[in-house]
C-alpha cells in the first residue's frame, strides 16, 4: 500500500518533523527533490523550475555533492534551496545511532544547511535526540543545531521513483492531494526520472493555472 500522504498515527509519532508549511493566505506549494544531485538530470529540472518562476527545496546526498560539486552550486545559483539527505542515504531505522550522526555530519560537512531529511523518511528517535545536540562547522564559525536544525518530512510523497506507476498516477498522486502549504517530495534521480521529468511540468502548469506560488523552504 502506498502512501501518498503520511497517516496520522505516523506524523504523530514525529511530531519535531516539518510535515507542511504554514497557510500565509498566499496560495502556496513547496516542491522538494531528493537523492541528487544528478550531473544531467538536476539541470533540467533547474530549466523546468525557471520557465514557471518555481522555486524548490534540494536534500542532497553527501557522495553525490562531492562528486558533482559544479551541479551542487548551479542550484544554490539558481536561488533554491539546499537541505542534507545524508552522506549515502542511509536508512536510519537500519543503521547504528552513531553510524547515522556521522553520515549526516560528513554530508553536511559539503551541504552546510539547517535542513534535513531522512532518507525514506525513516529515523530514529536516538538518532533524533543525538542530531539536536550536535555543533556543525559551518564557515569556519560553530553553529548550534538544536535550535535551528529542521527536519522537513513531506505532506504529499509524488511516489515517482515507483515504476510500477505511470507518469498518470504520479500526477494524479500530487494534484489529488496537495494543497495550500504542502511540502511535495519529487526526486531527481535517475530511478525517478522517467516519471518525474514528464510529471514536473505538468504540475507546475497545474498550479500556476490555480493562482499558486512555488516556494523553497
Amino acid at each position: 500500500m502506498r502512501l501518498v500522504k503520511p497517516s496520522k498515527i505516523f506524523r504523530m509519532f514525529y511530531p519535531s518533523l516539518l510535515w507542511e508549511m504554514p497557510k500565509t493566505g498566499e496560495k502556496t506549494i513547496y516542491l522538494t527533490f531528493d537523492d541528487g544531485p544528478h550531473p544531467t538530470i538536476t539541470p533540467l529540472v533547474l530549466e523546468i523550475l525557471k520557465r514557471y518562476d518555481a522555486k524548490a527545496t534540494f536534500f542532497c546526498i553527501g557522495n553525490n555533492v562531492r562528486q558533482f560539486p559544479a551541479t551542487f552550486e548551479l542550484i544554490k545559483k539558481e536561488g533554491h534551496s539546499v537541505g542534507c539527505h545524508t552522506f549515502n542515504h542511509e536508512n536510519g531505522w537500519k543503521t547504528k545511532t552513531q553510524d547515522y550522526v556521522d553520515s549526516v555530519s560528513a554530508a553536511n560537512e559539503l551541504i552546510q544547511s539547517n535542513l534535513f531529511r531522512p532518507p525514506h523518511g525513516k529515523i530514529k528517535r536516538s538518532e533524533l535526540k543525538k542530531l539536536s545536540t550536535l555543533n556543525f562547522l559551518n564557515n569556519s564559525k560553530h553553529y548550534t543545531l538544536h535550535s535551528k536544525l529542521k527536519i522537513v518530512a513531506w505532506t504529499v510523497i509524488a511516489y515517482d521513483w515507483d515504476h510500477a506507476l505511470s507518469p498518470e498516477d504520479v500526477y494524479q498522486n500530487v494534484i489529488r492531494n496537495a494543497g495550500d502549504g504542502a511540502i511535495v517530495a519529487f526526486h531527481d534521480s535517475l530511478k525517478a526520472y522517467s516519471n518525474m521529468i514528464s510529471v514536473l511540468p505538468r504540475v507546475l502548469e497545474y498550479y500556476s493555472q490555480k493562482g499558486f506560488v512555488f516556494k523553497n523552504i
